[in-house]
């Protein structure tokens, strides 16, 4: 029996398009035989739906869903907008994203749990809704938050049914307050999330390469002078940065006037209890995806067999 090796697993998924764990599954199934696995992804349907894999999908829908201190985020790709409105494919996500509370939140994970009702994977089942409606899908994303005590807030935009829309947040908040004050002032947040798009929850959360690179454009705007002042310059520019792209320190888009620290320290009365925000999850569907640009008359050309 062959060691079925990441490589090979990579080698059977690109002749076959299909998915990263139905490859290893059809590998350790077959002995690592190549061509054996290749017909059992077929003979499981799961080859035909993989021949759509190569098409980009930009479109489709984010999940949230929440369950006492646990919460996911869950994105689904397809690739059009008019399958975000397929009932079927709204079935499915909001299935997947409640699968996916019980496991550890990985896109693996949620890929080769079981799909309830029937005795098929989240995987699998995604597979059979590629042949039904005809385009290519995919699991992109999932991401799972926790508190031991509070609420993991969430918000939806552009929504299209409920937990399921274009952007999905998430904001996690710990204390031993009022859940429904916390719940209200965790929804302003998460819309803050939202509109805003923070990149990280506080400064320590900022990757050093990004600060790096800010600080070296600030430099470089101010070459000529003296170095202390360019120091200064930069350190103050750095500050400013933070202000920008970190979720405590960005100005409220419901109060300019406080900062997100600020508005959850003066909450802490009224909640009862000290609050602490100790994570956030934004995903904006397609963020990232490369879309290809297309000649919409061309294509109806082509289809009328006039190109």
């Amino acid at each position: 029996m062959a060691a079925i090796t990441a490589g090979l697993v990579k080698e059977l998924r690109d002749k076959t398009g299909a998915g990263m764990m139905d490859c290893k599954v059809a590998l350790t199934e077959t002995a690592g035989d190549i061509e054996a696995a290749i017909d059992w992804l077929r003979k499981k349907g799961l080859a035909k739906a993989a021949k759509k894999a190569g098409r980009v999908a930009a479109e489709g829908l984010v999940a949230v869903e929440s369950s006492g201190h646990y919460a996911i985020a869950l994105e689904v790709n397809a690739e059009t907008d008019f399958v975000a409105r397929n009932t079927d494919f709204q079935a499915f996500v909001r299935e997947a994203a409640k699968v996916a509370l019980n496991t550890d939140g990985s896109v693996e994970a949620v890929a080769a749990a079981h799909f309830p009702g029937e005795s098929v994977t989240v995987q699998e089942k995604l597979a059979s809704l590629i042949a039904t409606i005809g385009e290519n899908m995919n699991l992109r994303r999932s991401v799972k938050l926790e508190v031991s005590a509070g609420v993991i807030a969430s918000y939806v935009h552009g929504a299209v049914a409920d937990g399921l829309g274009r952007i999905g947040v998430l904001v996690a908040l710990e204390s031993e307050g009022n859940v429904d004050k916390l719940s209200t002032l965790g929804r302003q947040i998460a819309m803050h999330v939202a509109a805003l798009n923070p990149t990280a929850l506080d400064a320590a959360g900022v990757p050093a390469e990004t600060i790096a690179r800010e600080k070296a454009i600030l430099l470089e705007k101010h070459q000529g002078k003296p170095a202390n002042v360019q120091d200064k310059i930069a350190e103050s520019g750095i500050k400013t940065f933070f202000k920008e792209v970190t979720l405590l320190e960005q100005p409220f888009v419901h109060d300019g006037s406080k900062s997100v620290a600020q508005v959850l320290k003066e909450n802490e009365g009224a909640v009862g209890a000290p609050i602490k925000l100790t994570g956030f999850v934004r995903y904006a569907l397609g963020e990232g995806i490369e879309k290809e640009e297309t000649d919409f008359a061309a294509e109806v050309a082509a289809a009328a067999g006039q190109s």
